[in-house]
């Protein structure tokens, strides 16, 4: 069996940091997009000292110039991309008349446009592959303090949905892991558990919308 492709658009630490390790203990090999030349070496690092592959590529999420240029070179480097998860995301504080248009813009293009970019770049390279969107609960549970966060993660949750519609006539899998909660370590909802959610969801493929929350 040759070797799967997994691609992080967002790579920071907690979430997607810990998803690596798990697919990369799984037997992928790794691509990690984000801004930081300095943040990718360290992860690069964290990750080799666990015996996975893996290789990080500055590129903005914001810019779809820079993003279309970062999976050009994971596609250069790996020749395909077998899962991509993207778990970009933007976010201003303040109420809904706090913040100007151009605000929920700019916040909207890395958590909802990002998305779509990367899915478009990666599809020419994927072989029934999979797309796995991190959503939160305040895409059913808008938060007023965080408005541009709430619209981002609902924009993100429907166009996973119409993602799914589209591509999985082609054998493309497409999911979004809603988390109802905070990430914070050493509680349910820590980065390890939100990592082992979404492997699940790559291997068992069967919910659009996997919901992560306390019971």
């Amino acid at each position: 069996m040759s070797e799967k492709i997994l691609l992080i658009v967002g790579a920071g630490p907690g979430i997607s940091l810990s998803t690596a390790q798990k697919f990369g203990r799984e037997g992928f090999k790794v691509a990690l997009i984000a801004r930081s030349l300095k943040a990718l070496q360290q992860y690069e690092k964290d990750l080799h000292r666990e015996g996975i592959e893996a290789k990080g590529f500055p590129g903005d999420a914001s810019s779809d110039v820079s993003l279309k240029s970062a999976i050009k070179s994971v596609i250069q480097t790996f020749g395909q991309v077998d899962v991509l998860v993207y778990n970009a995301a933007s976010a201003k504080s303040g109420k809904p008349t706090e913040l100007t248009a151009q605000d929920l813009v700019q916040d909207f293009s890395v958590s909802v446009a990002g998305a779509l970019t990367s899915v478009k770049e990666v599809l020419p390279h994927m072989n029934k592959g999979s797309i796995l969107l991190t959503g939160g609960g305040m895409a059913l549970y808008p938060y007023g303090d965080l408005v541009s966060l709430s619209i981002g993660k609902a924009g993100l949750r429907s166009l996973a949905y119409c993602l799914h519609q589209e591509l999985s006539e082609k054998g493309i899998y497409v999911g979004t892991l809603t988390i109802k909660g905070f990430v914070q370590e050493d509680t349910y909802f820590s980065s390890h558990y939100v990592a082992e959610a979404f492997y699940h969801m790559y291997e068992k493929q069967e919910e659009i919308e996997f919901i992560f929350e306390c019971e």
